[in-house]
């Protein structure tokens, strides 16, 4: 959702307190399409503080549904979004560049919810996402999921510097 910065800009000191929904569906990235299971509305609180600099809070919560990175049940995982920026409008877009500011949520005076949230959402991914701690994972052979109950495969791990002797004696059993 664009939310139009030119009325609080109007004027010094001017507060606008916007409650806007999340339009995202899906958390897109370079990792995947991950479901967005539960969001609740952004409440901003955007304040015009000096000339062309502006004050952007906003909070919120999105539960994602990211696999377990064992077992690949999915994982309701929750993100609690508290933000406060401070954004400084006189920057031109090469200024920005320069000086490796990410604001890519606003465009010209217009700020993008959806780009605000998302950032905010990639800062805070987690490393490992896990159903439980003692996540089992899956066979290496089968691919059944082993929290559910053990498969049938062998699983014995035999020394790799041993496998010439290992065949020897696979050649005279036959």
């Amino acid at each position: 959702m664009l939310i139009k910065l030119t009325d609080v800009l109007a004027y010094d000191n001017k507060v606008m307190q916007i409650k806007t929904p999340l339009e995202m569906a899906s958390f897109d990235s370079k990792l995947g399409s991950f479901p967005i299971v539960n969001k609740s509305d952004v409440e901003l609180l955007i304040t015009h503080t000096s000339k062309k600099n502006i004050t952007i809070e906003a909070k919120a919560y999105i539960t994602i549904s990211i696999p377990c990175d064992r077992c690949l049940e999915p994982v309701e995982t929750k993100f609690d979004i508290d933000i406060t920026k401070d954004v400084d409008l006189a920057l031109i877009d090469e200024d920005r560049i320069n000086e490796l500011d990410e604001t890519n949520y606003i465009m010209g005076y217009e700020l993008d919810v959806d780009k605000l949230i998302y950032g905010e959402i990639l800062l805070n991914w987690p490393m490992k996402s896990l159903c439980s701690d003692d996540c089992k994972g899956i066979c290496n052979h089968c691919g059944k999921n082993l929290n559910q109950g053990e498969c049938d495969c062998d699983r014995t791990v035999l020394d790799p510097r041993m496998a010439a002797i290992r065949d020897i004696f696979n050649n005279f059993k036959q």
